[in-house]
């Protein structure tokens, strides 16, 4: 029998980076996500097809039985070693279900694959109900990460999200706020290397217990924000704080220095998508610099 599965895909508002160690997220999941269906075939593989939002196939390859259960790697082809990762890792947790016959399995977004809105987080969590298994377990044994965005793939409305003893803890909350129409999702295509951001960071530990407490002071004032100044001196607060721990200059600073409103970075710095918070439409702005991808926030965010 056919069986499909759905997760929705992530952008994180508040606490990027230190969400990793413990600070307060309000993370959204969005009305984009991905399938996962499944259908039992008699041969002992599976046959793997991913399909990009437009219908494109993206990937596609066939794994024998003993390639997940040995773990055998392509040492040429990255794509197929995750995705045997993830299976390994799946097998580990519920040997089970490579018991019998094999699977055709197909995954379709519908979103495009380079919006990074979560094409990981929606995989694990799907292959997490199709197995009856934990996705943040699956998660950590594979890509690691904080866990938010398997949060965000569960739940229809936006959720705080913290790590507590290293278990992730999260609920949902209200956030739809009365000035959402000057929000704004601007999705940069700048697929910039976070490696020297999250070394600063690595190396400003020692000050993680003082940031993480202004970070969760901020998330929790973003949550009873009722009016739009009083949410952009939160937004402001937050990038410049991290600004100071990550030792980068914020994504206004850097590209966007004379636009009026607040630009406020969504997960890792430098690539994907922006929050924009503006009085008038930004879309004339950012589309004479060539960035096309506006959204607003009902088009993006699960209420």
């Amino acid at each position: 029998m056919k069986k499909t599965f759905y997760s929705n895909g992530k952008l994180l508002l508040t606490g990027e980076y230190v969400v990793l160690d413990g600070a307060l997220a309000l993370a959204l999941p969005t009305k984009f996500g991905q399938n996962l269906t499944v259908e039992p075939i008699p041969s002992k593989q599976i046959l793997w097809k991913s399909f990009d939002q437009d219908g494109s196939t993206w990937f596609e390859d066939e794994f024998t039985f003993d390639e997940i259960i040995n773990k055998q790697f392509d040492a040429e082809n990255s794509v197929r070693n995750t995705l045997l990762e993830i299976l390994h890792e799946a097998y580990q947790m519920n040997p089970d279900f490579l018991d019998k016959n094999g699977f055709n399995i197909q995954t379709n977004l519908t979103f495009p694959k380079n919006w990074g809105l979560g094409t990981s987080s929606t995989l694990i969590n799907n292959i997490g109900q199709w197995l009856h298994i934990d996705a943040f377990e699956l998660l950590n044994r594979s890509f690691g990460g904080s866990g938010y965005d398997i949060a965000c793939a569960k739940k229809d409305s936006p959720i705080v999200y913290q790590l507590i003893n290293n278990q992730p803890e999260f609920k949902t909350v209200e956030f739809y706020p009365e000035f959402r129409n000057n929000l704004y999702f601007v999705y940069l295509n700048r697929k910039q290397s976070s490696k020297s951001a999250i070394a600063n960071y690595i190396n400003n530990q020692h000050n993680i217990g003082k940031t993480i407490e202004k970070i969760n002071k901020i998330t929790n004032a973003v949550l009873s924000s009722s009016d739009l100044k009083s949410f952009v001196y939160e937004m402001e607060k937050h990038e410049s704080i991290m600004s100071e721990v990550l030792e980068t200059i914020t994504i206004k600073e850097a590209f966007f220095y004379d636009f009026k409103g607040v630009i406020k970075s969504l997960g890792a710095w430098g690539g994907d998508f922006v929050l924009v918070v503006s009085k008038d439409d930004p879309s004339a702005y950012f589309k004479e610099r060539g960035f096309e991808t506006i959204l607003r926030y009902h088009e993006m965010i699960l209420k």
